[in-house]
């Protein structure tokens, strides 16, 4: 992002609507309040500009990494989705549950859909929250396990619920779920499109659901169709 010192905070976010999200994070009025330049609004908040400064910078040089994750340890893959999306989610949840609220309180009278979108995000929310969870306490220390044991040529240890397949089963369906929940989501948003007059709420509400769901579509690739396979194929060869 190219942001000169005169530039203001509303215009920052138009010009990189990710932009909001910092300032949100930093109790930056974006919205009604950010008519004021970036500087000022740091002095008004007490925040460090150039560490503001510096977190807009990152996001207007964001590029997405390829990596080639079917090569990963199952191990690592585990980390992987734990700090990378496992985090995500559980920072960003925070964020949309503002936003949403906020946009359904004051623009549900006009745009009725807001009022179910904020609806479907917590529940999205909230079955995100307790799958994370069970993957986190269960099914991911089995694989490791799995791996461990696999590497030493060591027996598993006894298990209380069967086989790996019985979890993943479970895990499938809450994705699948999660999915249904943002499909109706994208249809009631036209695609993440917002009205021509919508506000910078508004338009970060939308764009931040976009994020997560890129986010989620990534995140349930790597669980489905590479850790999950590869899970049961190495429970398989003890």
């Amino acid at each position: 992002m190219n942001i000169t010192a005169e530039q203001t905070v509303a215009e920052t976010v138009t010009q990189n609507i990710k932009a909001a999200h910092v300032f949100k994070k930093h109790g930056i009025d974006f919205c009604c309040g950010g008519a004021i330049t970036i500087a000022k609004a740091c002095d008004k908040k007490k925040v460090d500009y150039d560490e503001i400064m510096k977190e807009l910078e990152v996001i207007g040089a964001e590029v997405e990494r390829q990596h080639n994750y079917d090569s990963w340890s199952l191990d690592f893959l585990i980390d992987h989705i734990i700090n990378i999306h496992h985090s995500y989610v559980l920072e960003s949840i925070p964020v949309i549950l503002q936003y949403a609220a906020k946009v359904a309180k004051v623009h549900g009278h006009h745009y009725s859909q807001v009022i179910r979108i904020n609806e479907l995000f917590i529940e999205v929310a909230n079955e995100l929250s307790s799958h994370m969870q069970k993957e986190e306490n269960v099914l991911f220390p089995y694989v490791k396990q799995l791996v461990e044991a696999k590497s030493q040529g060591t027996d598993l240890s006894p298990i209380h619920f069967g086989t790996v397949k019985n979890p993943i089963t479970m895990m499938e369906q809450e994705h699948e779920a999660a999915g249904d929940i943002f499909k109706e989501i994208a249809i009631l948003t036209d695609g993440y499109t917002t009205p021509p007059e919508a506000c910078n709420t508004f338009k970060a509400l939308y764009a931040k659901l976009e994020e997560f769901e890129q986010d989620l579509h990534q995140h349930i690739h790597l669980e489905n169709n590479i850790l999950f396979p590869k899970a049961i194929k190495l429970e398989q060869s003890f």
